[in-house]
């Protein structure tokens, strides 16, 4: 027997809260028949271990997500500490004056491959599966491999970077 569905919360108030949760900055690039681009993005997780896999939720009408789709790859990378100017960058910020968002910016790969940007921790991902829900798109990879660049990552909570303070140094900074 199937339950009716309560009515979905108010849309600011869902916004409100979610500005509230902490998460790393990532970026997802892609290079393939559709060609090379890039866009921070906020929505990242992991799947399962087995197999390695992981999603992001992309913008459906985005190029991002367009180009995911059509190169069948893309990596994830999750920026470190310090990388707010790349961060801007891929959110679109300098497009008005910067026509290629990956101009100055060291990456790693050959053509065709999804970009590992310098210094962040990469997930390179073949694309198993997408999922439309709303006005998103959940794209699932299987990891083909990783780059742990073992650095803290950029932190994005309630419009703005933060930095990721263990505990430990947290109390010893009130200390």
């Amino acid at each position: 027997m199937q339950h009716p569905s309560p009515a979905p919360v108010d849309r600011a108030s869902f916004v409100s809260a979610m500005r509230q949760v902490a998460a790393s900055v990532t970026v997802v690039t892609t290079d393939g028949p559709m060609g090379r681009f890039g866009a921070t993005v906020s929505a990242f997780a992991s799947v399962s271990a087995d197999p390695p896999s992981v999603l992001v939720c992309l913008h459906g009408q985005s190029r991002i997500a367009q180009a995911v789709a059509a190169n069948g790859r893309f990596c994830v990378n999750i920026l470190p500490e310090g990388s707010t100017d790349i961060a801007d960058r891929f959110a679109g910020r300098h497009d008005g004056w910067i026509t290629d968002r990956f101009s100055g910016i060291d990456c790693y790969g050959t053509p065709g491959t999804a970009p590992l940007i310098e210094g962040a921790t990469g997930f390179a991902c073949d694309m198993a599966q997408s999922v439309p829900s709303g006005s998103h798109l959940i794209v699932i990879g299987h990891v083909t491999s990783v780059f742990d660049a073992g650095t803290a990552p950029l932190a994005w909570r309630d419009g703005g970077y933060h930095r990721v303070v263990p505990k430990d140094a947290a109390r010893c900074a009130a200390e």
